[in-house]
């Protein structure tokens, strides 16, 4: 077997096998169209070899809509991008809204410890008055986007589906992205209305919004914006004094509405929904525009068979608004379970405070991020002496590459019976491409299954397959699926588009990821970012390969960041890896650096160990938890990195650039021994 599969060992088993929301769905096909799917593979095979197979998910997840599609599909205006179910109406925000009772859909929460539960007939009372307030103040919701800054809350959800209800395009960032990242994403859609938080609490500290806010709306205001509507403080619930120009309270905005009842503008499948955005971490990101069906079908499929999330059953995915995983998980209330609002940081007043919460509050799913999992470990908790976590079912982790060594504790720390998923997919797609399975078993460090409908394929740098073989490479889907992006906002010819995702290989989405498959159990590897793949000596392997070794130190070490070197006097590539260490552990001493050469040279090989190991102080991530190595390579090889508001601590880039000059460097350090 490949090295890369050295820690494969069987970590879990279906626990209801033949009655998981998968078997559900492969048995209802099986009756409709007279087939004899036996497993998820076969169930996969159909499902990316006939287009039959997004009917029929249609069908089986009872998807609302006034008028059906003429066909499944039809040619577009660009040959990669074909025209889902044409001749189809219906409303993303009426498919999350088809309950209308008592049962909870929300509970809010945060750092505080209050816990508000708002049900189902609340939440469409709620949609209801802020759509008619949108509806007396939008001139014309097809073509016009509502923007928020604004925390995980109630509000958050309230105005997203009040304004996808009316058919205006929504989109969000969160209150702690800096006043450059929100004019980045911002400026880019120009849109008609923003509503802004004034007051909010992280880590136990009240922070006033307003300076930020004002100047955000002074920008845009130049840029087509017509109102601002400013929220009540999160924290006290106090109103705004100071209005800005042109801005009014969202109290008194509510009052504008007439009264009418809550309706759902009827809409093609196609019609815009989100702008969500890449992490353009040293640029302006991408505005990536999606469509209201392929985001409904999508998600929900996901959440019903992938994570086999069950109505009146409990989600939590902790998120801030910035990241695609806010708009994801409101797919939740499409399959008629509850979720979790929370506003805060997990570890204040404490970690152990939070793990209780996700207790007492009975999740089903939680979803998380390898980061928060590894902070568990390294503080050496232990969740199931704080907790049963006995309604806890499913931990969905992505963001990152979730290592072996951090899986297995992971699976340990929380019980064997949990089903522990490790997916992949991407803000670019709004959905998952490799994800898990209830019905299938769990192998360490390893995604079980490619999602339903998508066709992923590993292609060499000549575009061959070579998954069977073992060996690590692009991560391709192959086939068009219904939440492929309509186009980046402003791209009208789709020349930006193109070059982001067909380029290497004409025609063909190339998602960006470096990947492996196992031949022997058809679990998965993401190795990291291919564009960030390591190649000394022409020998490409993936930072999560050195990740999943670096777990073995956590004790010591904090985190790591895994890059590539090559200056334009260089000849080859060299790796470095630079260490963040714990306060306990002190500095990096010349045997810990041994310890880590002999363990990565033990377990994957000679040729993956770095040429130059560096103790250094911060490792830069984007606001929503990802490690930044593109910039970091780029910076160490001599470019300039203009760090954009995606940044989480952009001053820490600056820490990497005196490591151009290496040879002075490591002469230091050597002077130092």
């Amino acid at each position: 077997m490949s090295s890369h599969f050295v820690h494969s060992k069987l970590l879990w088993t279906p626990t209801r096998l033949g009655h998981t929301n998968i078997d559900h769905l492969r048995r209802f096909i099986n009756r409709k169209h007279g087939f004899n799917l036996t497993d998820y593979y076969q169930l996969h095979k159909y499902s990316v070899e006939d287009y039959t197979f997004w009917q029929d998910l249609w069908e089986f997840l009872g998807i609302i809509y006034s008028q059906p599609s003429t066909k499944i599909l039809e040619q577009g205006a660009v040959e990669e991008l074909p025209i889902w179910f044409p001749g189809a109406r219906l409303n993303y925000a009426e498919n999350l809204l088809y309950r209308n009772d008592d049962t909870i859909a929300c509970t809010a929460s945060g750092e505080s410890g209050s816990v508000k539960h708002y049900s189902f007939r609340t939440l469409r009372k709620l949609v209801g008055e802020m759509a008619a307030a949108m509806k007396v103040t939008v001139s014309n919701p097809v073509i016009e986007s509502q923007v928020t800054i604004i925390t995980n809350s109630i509000t958050a959800v309230v105005i997203a589906l009040a304004t996808t209800s009316i058919g205006a395009i929504f989109s969000t960032t969160a209150t702690d992205m800096g006043t450059q990242g929100i004019l980045d994403r911002y400026r880019q859609i120009q849109p008609k209305f923003v509503f802004a938080e004034t007051q909010v609490q992280y880590v136990g500290k009240l922070i006033d919004l307003m300076p930020k806010i004002s100047q955000v709306v002074q920008d845009l205001s130049d840029k087509g914006l017509r109102r601002a509507i400013l929220l009540p403080s999160a924290v006290t619930g106090a109103i705004p004094q100071a209005l800005l120009p042109n801005s009014i309270t969202l109290p008194d905005f509510l009052t504008t509405g007439d009264g009418r009842p809550l309706t759902f503008e009827q809409l093609p499948f196609n019609h815009p929904v989100y702008i969500l955005y890449s992490s353009g971490t040293s640029g302006k990101p991408k505005c990536i525009v999606h469509s209201a069906g392929g985001v409904l079908l999508q998600g929900k499929k996901d959440m019903r068979l992938n994570f086999d999330l069950n109505p009146d059953e409990t989600y939590f995915q902790y998120t801030t608004t910035a990241w695609m995983m806010w708009p994801y998980m409101l797919a939740g209330l499409a399959c008629g379970a509850r979720l979790i609002l929370y506003d805060g940081s997990p570890f204040y007043p404490t970690l152990e405070t939070y793990l209780k919460f996700i207790h007492d509050q009975g999740v089903n799913l939680l979803g998380t991020s390898p980061r928060f999992l590894a902070e568990v470990q390294g503080r050496n908790i232990k969740p199931l002496e704080l907790a049963s976590f006995d309604a806890l079912r499913t931990i969905g982790c992505t963001g990152a590459p979730l290592t072996a060594p951090l899986f297995e504790w992971a699976q340990n720390a929380f019980g064997k019976r949990v089903h522990l998923i490790s997916t992949s997919g991407g803000t670019d797609i709004h959905a998952a491409l490799v994800t898990g399975a209830a019905c299938l078993p769990v192998h360490c460090g390893e995604l079980q299954a490619k999602a339903l409908g998508m066709k992923i394929e590993v292609f060499d740098p000549s575009g061959n397959n070579i998954e069977h073989t073992g060996e690590a490479g692009e991560l391709m889907c192959t086939r068009p699926h219904p939440s492929l992006p309509l186009r980046f906002w402003g791209d009208t010819n789709f020349e930006k588009l193109r070059d982001a995702y067909y380029s290497m290989y004409p025609g063909i989405w190339r998602q960006g990821d470096f990947i492996v498959v196992n031949p022997v159990t058809k679990g998965m590897l993401i190795l990291g970012r291919s564009d960030g793949v390591l190649n000394p000596s022409g020998v490409r392997f993936g930072s999560g390969e050195i990740y999943a070794v670096m777990e073995q130190f956590s004790a010591e070490i904090d985190d790591s960041l895994c890059i590539g070197q090559r200056r334009p006097h260089d000849d080859h590539e060299r790796v470095l890896l630079f260490v963040k260490m714990r306060t306990s552990a002190g500095g990096l001493k010349p045997q810990l650096e041994d310890r880590i050469r002999i363990a990565i040279r033990t377990a994957l090989s000679a040729r993956h160990v770095p040429a130059f190991i560096f103790q250094i102080e911060d490792i830069p991530y984007t606001v929503n938890g990802k490690k930044i190595e593109i910039a970091v390579k780029q910076i160490v090889s001599g470019i300039n990195v203009q760090p954009s508001g995606t940044v989480a601590n952009p001053e820490s880039l600056q820490l990497y650039y005196k490591y151009r000059d290496i040879e002075r460097i490591v002469g230091q350090v050597k002077a130092r021994m």
